[in-house]
This record gives structure tokens, sequence and C-alpha cells, in this order.
């Protein structure tokens, strides 16, 4: 069982782009097959916030993203846990700044370098900074 640390670009692609791109695919049947995926508290409210933005928008219901959440809580979701580790704000705003990141991609970021694990990411700007610190990218 290997793990690594789960953007919320992946776990988006699976729930709600209408097709899933190999990659993202490719990190869903990892946990499938029985790895595991880390994710730092904020990654819930990543999720959340993408379906309220695409119910505005009128790419889904409420009742749409109810029907989806729940499937997922019933798969995938179980491979997936919540990091317990609080980052220090400070540090993450010197990864921000460091890499040209937003805050919540510098989480991530930090997540994976202070675990040393690997990164699962569809974000090629936060791809690029996870190369540069010397973390892995699945």
């Amino acid at each position: 069982m290997k793990r690594f640390v789960l953007d919320a670009s992946v776990t988006l692609a699976w729930l709600i782009d209408r097709s899933i791109p190999p990659y993202a695919a490719r990190i869903k049947r990892l946990l499938l097959s029985g790895d595991r995926a880390i994710v730092p508290p904020l990654w819930r409210l990543e999720i959340a916030n993408a379906f309220l933005v695409a119910e505005r928008r009128g790419m889904l219901t409420p009742s749409d993203t109810m029907q989806i959440l729940q499937a997922f809580d019933t798969g995938v979701a179980r491979a997936i846990e919540e990091s317990l580790q609080e980052l220090p704000m400070r540090g993450v705003m010197t990864t921000a700044r460091q890499f040209q990141l937003t805050a919540y991609d510098a989480e991530y970021l930090d997540t994976a370098r202070i675990q040393q694990l690997p990164l699962a990411t569809l974000d090629r700007q936060l791809e690029k900074a996870a190369v540069q610190s010397g973390v892995q990218v699945l």
C-alpha cells in the first residue's frame, strides 16, 4: 500500500468533469486497488465549493450533487484520509510566495514535503513547484 497527497484538482476531475483525464483515472485506480490518499483539511472545503459553483452555474442541481457525493462516499472516498498535521500559516505563505502558488496549493505542497509523500495533482503550477522542491509527482 502506497500513500500520497491528493490535490482537489484530481478529485474534482472524477466528480464533476464530463470526461475524466487519463491521469485522474489512473490515480483513482490506485486508490481503488488499496493505496491511500492524504489530504489537508481544506480539501473538503475546496470540493464543497466546486460543487456549489457548479450548481450556481447550472451545471448541477443540488440533487445531482448529493447523488455524486453519496456514490463517492461509498467508493473511493474510503481510501482518503485527512491529515491531522496543522501547517503553520507563515510556512504556507512562504511556500506560496516562493513558487507563486495560492495558499491552498502551497498547503498541498507543504503537506507532501513534510510527510515526505508524492503528490497527485492536475494543476501544472503546483506540479512544477513540486518538482522544483524535490517532491515526487505521481
